[in-house]
């Protein structure tokens, strides 16, 4: 294992998110559009810290056959949590028709970021260009809701996706603990860790919310 930090704290996320994921699935929601996106962004993040840490672990080489693989599936998975944040904003803030044309963009985005990472480059900062704006707006519109409706539930996604913010700056700065034995990936993953499950907490209050906290009341969107 050439990373061994790294990998093993990517593996961590991976079982926690699947946790999350599972968890939502079986809850009781009252929100059950918001529900299924939390699902598929939580699913989402579980396999791109597999995927990830797997790369890191085993196949560092870059011109390694499981890398070529494994390391674009990686940023096609953060697309897809990226489309995921999009639209469980959009549901939360819109009405119908916008949340729908915002739902529709993501996915165009989704697609063509797909064939940037399949045709063009692989690089990481294609995934950040394409997860840094829908994290900001989930945050935006996790904001405007506790405006709206002062929920410790959704006070805790502010709080993690704030930190989610200020892991990745710590990420790109290049703070770790150790430059060997726990770097700056590491570091990101364990206050990623953190920040996911207080993200989890706000999915699951926003879910189950009676009457909805979403601006638009009606539950078909």
């Amino acid at each position: 294992m050439t990373e061994p930090a790294v990998t093993l704290t990517d593996y961590a996320i991976a079982i926690e998110c699947a946790v999350f994921a599972l968890a939502l699935l079986r809850l009781d929601a009252r929100d059950t559009a918001i529900r299924s996106w939390f699902v598929a962004f939580f699913a989402s993040i579980s396999a791109a810290s597999l995927l990830g840490g797997t790369v890191h672990g085993f196949f560092a080489e870059a011109s390694s056959t499981g890398r070529l693989v494994l390391w674009p599936a990686t940023l096609l998975s953060i697309l897809a949590t990226s489309l995921a944040a999009w639209t469980i904003g959009a549901i939360l803030h819109l009405d119908e028709r916008r949340a729908t044309l915002v739902r529709r963009l993501a996915i165009a985005q989704l697609l063509i970021f797909a064939l940037v990472v399949l045709f063009v480059t692989s690089k990481f900062y294609v995934a950040i260009i394409a997860y840094l704006p829908s994290t900001l707006f989930l945050l935006f519109t996790l904001l405007a809701a506790y405006r709206r409706r002062p929920d410790a539930g959704v006070k805790w996604g502010v709080t993690g996706l704030a930190l989610t913010l200020a892991a990745a700056a710590l990420q790109q700065l290049g703070v770790g603990i150790h430059p060997v034995y726990f770097d700056h990936n590491a570091l990101y993953h364990v206050i990623q860790g953190v920040a996911l499950w207080m993200i989890f907490l706000a999915a699951r209050s926003i879910s189950s919310a009676r009457p909805p906290i979403r601006r638009s009341r009606d539950l078909t969107a």
